[in-house]
């Protein structure tokens, strides 16, 4: 996956999906909220903002914070703002935050991001850019998937699809191209960074819940992420095949009537050189 699905179907999908994809980063939100008391600022950029979720529980928790989120995907800007009309201290930009300016008198003092950073074609250009739009010492905090293997959430799924093509390169742009640490702390200080902190955060995905969380579990996966794009491809009895081989695995990964995978991530901070 990279940058330009979300200029389309990908990021339709998510615009639409976004009760499901805010319900499935619960923890990440809770986290990365988790980590914002100890710091100072008075402005905000949410880095690939997506439906605005990250922004929006800022702008609630902070009144008196000016927050603003960048997304390159239309439709996902257009949910944000939607979502964020009777809030008067948040705002959406459609921007590429690789190439993003500042507004005048917008001078970000935290920069942070919930699983929106690793689609950069170019990332330490990108970070480069955005330590130059940020104030003087300003923190960074953003959340990313560790490798594949840690993430059953993605990989026990695929398991249940026929062979596609190879995996993508390691660092390639995409949900994983984050996942090793080594190259974090490389890409963040070629890009003005310091200070560089990586913690390991492991997490449960909610796939399904609801009345019939079986159903929503299936309807999750069918929908968003890679499987979808495969089974979008397939003929009616393989894919009735499969959706009935992904509720077998969500009733394996059901408890109190809610459907969770496990996933695990990084928690990235770091400083403005």
């Amino acid at each position: 996956m990279d940058k330009s699905e979300w200029l389309g179907a990908q990021g339709e999908t998510w615009a639409n999906e976004w009760r499901r994809t805010d319900r499935s980063f619960t923890a990440v939100t809770e986290k990365l909220l988790s980590r914002i008391p100890s710091l100072r600022f008075n402005t905000v950029l949410d880095i690939g903002c997506g439906a605005g979720e990250l922004s929006l529980a800022i702008a609630r928790g902070y009144p008196d914070v000016r927050v603003m989120g960048v997304d390159v995907s239309p439709q996902l800007v257009a949910a944000s703002r939607d979502r964020g009309a009777n809030l008067s201290n948040v705002s959406f930009d459609l921007s590429d935050a690789a190439v993003w300016r500042a507004p005048s008198g917008f001078a970000p003092q935290l920069l942070v991001s919930r699983h929106g950073v690793m689609f950069f074609d170019d990332p330490v250009g990108a970070f480069a850019n955005l330590a130059d739009q940020a104030d003087r010492g300003a923190h960074l905090l953003f959340s990313c998937f560790r490798s594949p293997a840690e993430n059953p959430f993605f990989t026990d799924v695929m398991d249940l699809l026929p062979a596609g093509p190879p995996p993508p390169p390691p660092g390639s742009p995409g949900p994983f191209g984050f996942a090793d640490p080594d190259r974090i702390r490389k890409i963040l200080a070629g890009g003005g960074w310091e200070s560089i902190a990586i913690d390991a955060f492991n997490f449960p995905m909610i796939v399904g819940a609801g009345v019939d969380p079986l159903a929503d579990a299936v309807d999750y996966f069918a929908a968003i992420g890679p499987a979808a794009r495969v089974i979008s491809g397939m003929d009616d009895n393989a894919r009735a095949d499969f959706k009935h081989r992904v509720r077998e695995l969500a009733r394996r990964n059901m408890a109190d009537g809610i459907v969770s995978m496990p996933a695990a991530g990084w928690i990235v901070s770091a400083r403005k050189a």
